[in-house]
């Protein structure tokens, strides 16, 4: 049952941590307004427009990259403020144990937890797409390719199942239309079907491929049927979403579309999916580092030491920049290398962890 001192660690927290929140947002969208103005002006916005169609996707994106850190520093800030006012010497002396004292930080990082992980599951990807789409339209329209143009793809090749390929020339995700489009079909090895068709476009109305100059080949042994079209239409197992190919797609992404993304780029045998494993495990993994965090602060924090909440602040600087450098190894090796994308997202919650039980198991009690 709560009483009135987990009532009080609790509002600590939450105000504390919703302050540093608010606090730090303001200096993040100050400086990025000073970047950013002649962009703004270039674009020839009204302010309201700016602020729906660009920060309303910003705001968001950044609070849930600093979310843990935010979480952190609240943690250490105001249990530091309450170990050099004695107030948790009173609290221990009082009889309740340790373990009793951590309850209301548990209780509050869970809700964090809770919290942050709707976040991820369905508000930032619909704000990173909102950010996403106001800076390739009013500020670098090169944003979230490496290749120099956001729109136009060429040479296209994946599996659609397990028998059939499909290969594109060009395709332009904007007007979601291309050209050198082909399907081939095998079974053990042989070809059984080929469609080729110089120009195709997504129907939006009809939801399908519309196809113009089809030519179809149909195998038989030695036998072969050909026939031409002018124009048809086709449901394939892949929308004009599965076509555009950029860095930030996955991030935009909620989770349901995402895990259905993932399911067609591993039947297709895509490069990429370490990278979609590595965001959609992410999404599960970094709203639980928010309780493991919290309690590493409570446990430093809680302990009255000569130099009071200044070092409890540094301390707790270097703990967030450490597990950010994990993090990013971890992605690293799993992107670019042979770990697993589970194990990245996981690891440095693993390892943090048994940081955290150790430094509870060594807390002066």
């Amino acid at each position: 049952m709560f009483k009135k001192i987990d009532r009080y660690i609790l509002s600590k927290y939450m105000t504390t941590f919703f302050f540093c929140l608010i606090l730090l947002t303001a200096i993040v969208v100050v400086v990025d307004v000073s970047e950013k103005t002649d962009d703004f002006v270039k674009s020839k916005l009204p302010v309201s427009k700016i602020i729906t169609d660009y920060y309303f996707g910003f705001i968001p994106r950044i609070d849930a990259m600093l979310f843990p850190l935010f979480v952190f520093i609240a943690v250490i800030f105001f249990t530091s403020k309450m170990a050099t006012r004695s107030e948790v010497v009173a609290i221990l002396s009082s009889g309740v144990s340790f373990r009793r004292f951590l309850l209301p930080y548990v209780v509050g990082g869970l809700f964090l937890s809770i919290l942050l992980w709707f976040g991820y599951q369905y508000v930032v990807p619909k704000a990173n797409k909102k950010w996403g789409d106001f800076e390739t339209k009013y500020i670098d329209p090169n944003f979230g390719n490496n290749s120099g143009n956001n729109t136009y793809k060429q040479h296209i090749y994946f599996r659609n199942d397990s028998n059939t390929y499909i290969g594109i020339a060009g395709y332009d995700t904007v007007s979601k239309n291309g050209n050198g489009f082909f399907v081939q079909r095998f079974s053990n090895n042989k070809l059984l079907y080929n469609l080729r068709a110089d120009n195709f476009n997504w129907d939006t109305a009809a939801k399908k491929w519309r196809l113009v100059n089809v030519t179809e080949r149909t195998l038989n042994g030695i036998t072969e049927t050909v026939k031409r079209t002018p124009e048809l239409k086709m449901n394939y197992d892949f929308k004009p979403l599965d076509l555009r190919k950029d860095e930030y797609l996955k991030d935009q992404m909620p989770t349901p579309v995402l895990n259905q993304f993932i399911k067609r780029e591993r039947l297709r045998g895509s490069e990429g999916l370490n990278a979609l494993l590595v965001e959609r495990y992410n999404r599960d993994a970094i709203p639980v580092s928010v309780l493991i965090l919290t309690i590493i602060g409570a446990v430093l924090a809680s302990r009255k030491v000569r130099g009071g909440s200044g070092l409890h602040l540094a301390l707790g600087v270097v703990i967030s920049v450490l597990y950010i450098l994990f993090s990013r190894f971890s992605i690293v090796f799993a992107t670019k290398g042979s770990f697993t994308p589970f194990l990245a997202a996981w690891t440095p919650n693993f390892f943090f962890g048994l940081l955290a039980f150790y430094l509870y198991k060594k807390a002066p009690k």
